[in-house]
């Protein structure tokens, strides 16, 4: 069973919401960080991206950077940009994008439902990043970026939030990016817990997205635990800051590849060697996006092609039958000679959002092949996390991503 608890959340006055609220840290790069901060003043990229405050020559990682993070926290809160809520609420939070709503809750995780894999994971974290997370939320003493989580709808919960959508609510408005994000609080007892015993009949929950930053939430949980060892379990370190979708709910974009080269082959010889174990139909000048599990898109030399993976290369297995999964074992590894793609130089990683033009692009310019993928879905995800596997790299892209600055969670 899950335990998700309402906290007493630190939010943005109504009236500067939109221009708190910030993309999450690790999208962009220092100076795209540093031209978002410039530009508006009052985002939270200030805080998840202090090193925005120091000079370009800087290291990001200094001691310095964190306690700045943390002096900026304190004193937007002091300001009053950022209000303490003054009891424990859970929030609904809908975002939408091209007309199309999603709408999560956000209350607190427990770390133990990690720690015991009630709260799932499909991707491994790497040290560095953890690390830098870890040292932002010990010293700012909160967490300031939401982990998105998933769920398998709850007849129970579905009511509560469709009943508080019909109230008015806390924040409304529309991003530069479009996307429109539509908060409202949740605090009638009644409804905290329904909401509460609701998730305690879910057997499990998952990481969509944020991997490294629930790792070092944890990680800053048990440092805690050590510093306190008369802790109860209830005090906040041992919880952090979540969104909650149901599966329902969401959409995964298709995550596609492009590659430098073709390995030394010729067009000809190349389309010959992925015929072992593709069926290759050429399309024309016409962007193909795929439109169904095991079917490919291929841009070479200004003309598409649909590859349809052989009937002997599929597999039932959670991860090797991925779409991911069979392009890398069929086609980059064995003909393209890319068996790593988290280092390896030769290929990139563009996310749907983007669409098929800019495959086209790269394709033209600094890369020479593209390839479109069909989605890899919220199911698939699932069974996964519940075979204890991990995704291959590169499998999922979540749009629209959550805002940081909404909700801050402090622990204490």
């Amino acid at each position: 069973m899950a335990t998700i608890r309402p906290f007493n959340a630190v939010r943005p006055r109504e009236d500067v919401a939109s221009k708190v609220a910030a993309l999450p840290y690790d999208v962009y790069n220092r100076q795209e960080a540093l031209e978002e901060v410039l530009k508006e003043p009052l985002s939270f990229l200030k805080i998840d991206r202090a090193e925005t405050q120091f000079a370009e020559d800087f290291n990001p990682y200094d001691a310095k950077v964190y306690e700045k993070a943390r002096e900026l926290l304190q004193d937007m809160i002091e300001e009053g940009v950022l209000v303490k809520e003054g009891k424990d609420c859970y929030y609904v939070y809908e975002l939408t994008m091209d007309g199309r709503a999603q709408t999560g809750l956000v209350g607190c995780a427990a770390i133990d439902d990690y720690l015991n894999n009630v709260i799932k994971k499909h991707e491994k974290t790497r040290e560095d990043k953890e690390i830098d997370r870890i040292k932002h939320v010990d010293i700012c003493n909160a967490q300031t970026g939401p982990i998105f989580l998933a769920y398998r709808s709850q007849e129970t919960i579905n009511e509560v939030v469709e009943g508080v959508k019909k109230q008015a609510p806390l924040y409304d408005f529309i991003a530069p990016d479009g996307v429109r994000h539509t908060v409202w609080k949740i605090d009638r007892t009644s409804d905290l817990e329904t909401i509460y015993t609701g998730f305690q009949s879910i057997q499990s929950v998952y990481i969509a997205d944020g991997h490294h930053r629930t790792a070092s939430a944890v990680k800053v949980g048990l440092k805690r635990r050590e510093e306190n060892p008369g802790y109860t379990g209830n005090e906040e370190f041992n919880f952090f800051l979540s969104v909650l979708f149901p599966h329902d709910q969401l959409m995964i974009l298709d995550y596609n590849r492009v590659v430098k080269d073709l390995n030394g082959y010729s067009k000809e010889e190349f389309l010959t060697q992925i015929a072992n174990s593709f069926l290759v139909e050429e399309i024309g000048a016409e962007p193909y996006k795929p439109s169904e599990k095991a079917a490919f898109g291929m841009y070479l030399e200004g003309v598409w092609y649909k590859l349809t993976a052989k009937d002997e290369i599929r597999s039932t297995d959670p991860v090797e039958g991925l779409d991911v999964a069979l392009l890398q074992n069929y086609l980059l590894a064995p003909v393209l000679n890319i068996k790593d793609i988290r280092t390896d130089k030769r290929i990139d990683f563009v996310g749907g959002i983007r669409g098929l033009k800019e495959l086209e692009k790269r394709a033209n310019s600094d890369m020479r092949l593209a390839f479109s993928m069909f989605p890899t879905s919220i199911n698939e995800l699932f069974a996964v996390s519940d075979a204890g596997q991990l995704m291959p790299p590169k499998s999922t892209w979540f749009e629209p991503k959550l805002r940081s600055g909404l909700f801050i969670h402090e622990l204490g």
